[in-house]
């Protein structure tokens, strides 16, 4: 990450996928991480569908199988939807 992103929260833009359908766009999310995907390593197979506010990956998930993968933590008390993301993970 270009900065520690620890006990943090930032906005994440989404594209509307499934896991976030219910949430405001953006959302506020709590990180507690200093490493992040690098966007250029992804395969093709990979989408992202969620950003944070300084560009970093926040969410993708894979274009044919069931495969979700988010940075952020959705059972932080810094993410007030965590709730519902986490529901949405179930459901799909």
């Amino acid at each position: 990450a270009g900065r520690l992103m620890h006990g943090k929260s930032c906005m994440i833009t989404h594209n509307g996928s499934p896991l976030f359908s219910d949430l405001p766009n953006p959302f506020e999310a709590g990180r507690y991480h200093s490493l992040v995907v690098e966007r250029t390593s992804l395969p093709a197979c990979l989408e992202i569908t969620g950003e944070s506010d300084d560009g970093e990956v926040m969410a993708l998930r894979h274009r044919e199988f069931p495969v979700l993968g988010v940075q952020f933590h959705p059972e932080s008390v810094l993410t007030p939807n965590g709730r519902k993301i986490l529901g949405s993970f179930l459901l799909h």
